[in-house]
């Protein structure tokens, strides 16, 4: 089963079935046909993938003009809830007709409704589905009539522990039930809007204008009088008491490989530094070599000494820190060596601004409004610019770093610029400067590329496309595997790393004004350009080519990330425009699709209400078959390749601290200072003083080490969950196209990576990119840390 961990159901849940609706009479009548209810009874129990699964058999007796079932209401008469995996219907012999439900079904007794479950049928006639406003969208697009007495459906019912379900029963309902779509589906909605409300209730724990428009609105004293442990467990490091809508909770098996990776990855890392932490001292790495040996060694020892183990219980949830004894006891455990480091350690023009060969690395302008409040923390924090020359070689070579602090507090600056050197005090200084600048972009990397640019982004299309959209349309199905897992992990994310006092707060130079820092950048950010070609156009990397497929044509080449994305962002264009031409004969059944206009509006003045008025640089109108298919081209692509490029190569090139250290403890020292005599004495020791201490070191890495992993249950770009998502073979066979399409993106990268003339596809750590690598034959048997492979949504 999904979500949360079941009851022992021994208690026995009375769950019923309810009812099958046909579609055919609704095309004659335009009401569908009720069938009697059945139940399910002595279940053959199985297991997959770990989960156990009852399996029923059940029999409908119809009458002989009831056409083809379109729909099946469920209800469960019992106490406890139950996951429906799955109905499949043998209407003859070589007919069947799917019900891919994957979902929670409640009882009765608290919900008053049932639950509906439409056939894996999706409707190729959209104005049909636009003139049911009130009922959901319905499948009328195998228009059969099929004299069959009775009808066989198989009913999978998953659970994660050895249990029974019986005193089911279930009916079925033709397509097109006005009654039935109206009353089932709209309770079904009203359910949905609630647990979302739930979502923000809980976790955000505020008054959020978002669900004031829906008249609600949630305070900390509320929170407290419905569980007065709840803001008691906030405090813990590691908190899992929050609340995620059932269906879009990790499966049993992510969730329990997601905490297994944490616990391992903080045994590894933070177990052996805590004490120091507890005790008040702080701890500095020696050395370069000693830092090596410490974190990447297989016979790192963790000791859990009494104080240690005490503090930790109060840190950590009763059910981790057993789970932490056990890991420790296993020691030693085997970690990756991240990849940049894994092999030897490593030892302009006067036209050059005509030509295009500058680029510039800028943190200055946003970082240099909150850096005085930053560095009142205890940091020391630049604001910085790097300016970057294009080599014949296609490679990037630094020219100058400018690294700026707020003045006397009248607006002014104080600005010092280092330029590059291969000897002396000078190179040192340099290595210093380019410390700096990467701690402005880690911190940029996390909190913006990462979290606010694709999981931020993407939630409010989850939520109204659960609330506008029926699972019957057919943007729904295409959507829907593109969600998967988002809610729970970004739940996780603000009870772990983004709340107040978080991790992220704990690591990252912004600190306590991440979120607002994040707020503020948000402000620029514009959907529309989150598609890849606008995105490069805009930034100048690429121009305007109309004979290219992807509209633009890169300024150089050996750009891995644009390269390899460009191939990406076509096939998915490709897929997703064939989909919707399928479904959308013309411009005007896209403008009158209820359905899909209500979920736009959501989107643009709910959802990212802050945006509400920028429809020029954000939102397209979603008037054309043409902005339909971009829209979504550009949802697909942030929630599966944009957030792929940002996440899964985390470890393996910041998993070495000295290559993107999180925040830094000193400035560089000015000539003349008994710092500058500090540091000429020892560079080294100076500037391991200056990056982050062990614990917050260590911190870093068991949390990167974690998001940087593949697990068993991703399902990749070009793949879904199930084979029976869709009926509608012209679907499946474009569906085949995509998958065909994205096995020649590999072998392309494949070529690429063997070309060693593009030295940026390696780098001089010699790490060769494969962040865009979809990986389509990856069924789940290779995990961990890869670097490589496009999970279809933002899962970790």
């Amino acid at each position: 089963g999904r979500g949360r961990r079941l009851p022992d159901l021994r208690e026995i849940p009375s769950c019923e079935v309810d009812c099958y609706y046909s579609a055919t009479r609704a095309i004659d009548t335009g009401f569908g046909k009720l069938s009697r209810e059945a139940s399910l009874r002595n279940g053959k129990k199985t297991k997959h993938d770990g989960v156990e699964t009852t399996t029923y058999g059940v029999v409908f007796y119809l009458e002989a003009d009831f056409g083809t079932p379109g729909a099946m209401a469920v209800k469960n008469r019992g106490r406890r809830e139950f996951f429906l995996k799955s109905v499949t219907l043998e209407v003859s012999e070589n007919r069947c007709v799917h019900f891919d439900c994957n979902s929670w079904v409640y009882p009765i007794i608290k919900t008053n409704a049932d639950r509906l479950f439409f056939a894996n049928t999706v409707s190729c006639s959209v104005p049909l589905i636009c003139a049911i406003a009130t009922a959901r969208p319905v499948s009328l697009h195998h228009h059969l009539a099929i004299d069959v007495f009775d009808y066989r459906a198989t009913c999978q019912v998953r659970h994660r522990h050895p249990c029974r379900v019986s005193g089911k029963r279930s009916s079925l309902i033709s397509e097109g039930t006005a009654e039935g779509r109206g009353r089932n589906g709209n309770a079904y909605m009203t359910m949905t809007a609630t647990m979302i409300w739930e979502t923000q209730r809980k976790d955000i724990i505020t008054t959020d204008p978002y669900w004031e428009e829906q008249g609600a609105t949630h305070t900390l004293a509320d929170a407290e009088q419905e569980d007065p442990l709840a803001l008691k467990t906030r405090k813990k490091l590691i908190n899992l008491d929050f609340y995620v809508p059932p269906d879009d909770r990790f499966s049993p098996v992510k969730l329990s490989e997601f905490i297994s990776n944490s616990i391992r990855a903080i045994v590894h890392f933070v177990i052996p530094e805590v004490k120091s932490v507890f005790e008040g001292s702080i701890r500095n790495f020696e050395s370069f070599g000693q830092m090596r040996k410490d974190l990447y060694s297989s016979h790192r020892r963790s000791i859990l000494e009494g104080v240690v183990m005490e503090k930790l219980k109060a840190l950590l949830p009763e059910e981790f820190i057993k789970e932490v004894v056990r890991v420790v006891k296993e020691n030693p455990l085997k970690f990756p060596i991240p990849e940049v480091i894994a092999g030897e350690p490593i030892t302009l023009s006067t036209n050059a601004v005509e030509l295009r060969r500058i680029f510039i690395l800028d943190h200055h302008d946003y970082i240099m409004q909150y850096l005085r409040r930053i560095n009142e923390q205890g940091l020391c924090v630049y604001a910085s610019r790097t300016l970057l020359f294009l080599r014949h070689d296609q490679t990037l070579k630094p020219l100058a770093i400018e690294l700026s602090l707020p003045g006397d507090g009248k607006g002014g600056e104080i600005n010092r610029v280092f330029l590059p050197a291969s000897q002396g005090s000078e190179r040192s200084l340099w290595q210093l400067a380019k410390t700096h600048v990467a701690v402005n972009d880690s911190g940029h990397h996390q909190l913006i590329s990462h979290w606010l640019h694709t999981h931020a982004a993407v939630e409010p299309f989850i939520i109204a496309t659960r609330r506008q959209l029926s699972a019957m349309h057919p943007i729904y199905k295409l959507l829907d595997p593109h969600f998967k897992d988002t809610m729970h992990i970004n739940s996780l994310a603000r009870s772990v790393l983004l709340n107040a006092g978080g991790i992220l707060e704990m690591t990252m130079f912004p600190g306590k004004f991440a979120l607002e820092m994040s707020s503020a950048i948000y402000r620029n950010w514009g959907f529309r350009e989150q598609a890849l070609p606008l995105d490069l156009l805009k930034r100048g990397i690429a121009v305007e080519d109309p004979g290219e497929p992807s509209g633009v044509r890169l300024r150089f080449e050996d750009y891995p990330y644009a390269v390899d994305g460009l191939d990406v962002w076509v096939a998915i264009e490709t897929w997703v425009t064939n989909y919707c031409d399928h479904f959308y004969p013309d411009d005007r059944s896209v403008a009158s699709d209820i359905e899909i206009q209500s979920w736009w509006h959501e989107v643009r003045t709910v959802g990212h209400g802050d945006k509400r008025d920028d429809e020029d640089g954000c939102w397209l109108p979603l008037d054309s078959v043409a902005n339909l298919s971009q829209t979504l081209t550009t949802l697909i692509w942030i929630a599966s390749a944009l957030h792929a490029s940002v996440n899964f190569g985390q470890f393996s090139y910041a998993g070495y601290p000295p290559n993107r250290p999180t925040r830094c403890r000193k400035f560089i020292p000015q000539e003349g200072t008994p710092e500058f005599a500090e540091f000429l004495r020892d560079p080294d020791k100076y500037f391991l003083e200056m990056v982050p201490d062990r614990f917050t070191t260590t911190l870093g890495l068991a949390l990167i080490e974690v998001l940087s992993g593949h697990t068993a249950d991703e399902v990749y770009l070009g793949q879904r969950a199930s084979s029976e998502w869709t009926d509608d073979a012209n679907v499946l066979h474009m569906f085949q196209k995509f998958g065909d399409d994205l096995r020649k993106v590999e072998k392309r990268i494949e070529e690429r990576n063997g070309n060693r003339r593009l030295k940026n596809r390696w780098g001089p750590a010699q790490v060769p990119y494969t962040l865009l690598y979809p990986d389509t034959s990856n069924l789940g048997a290779e995990k961990g840390v890869t670097g490589r492979g496009i999970p279809n949504s933002v899962s970790i």
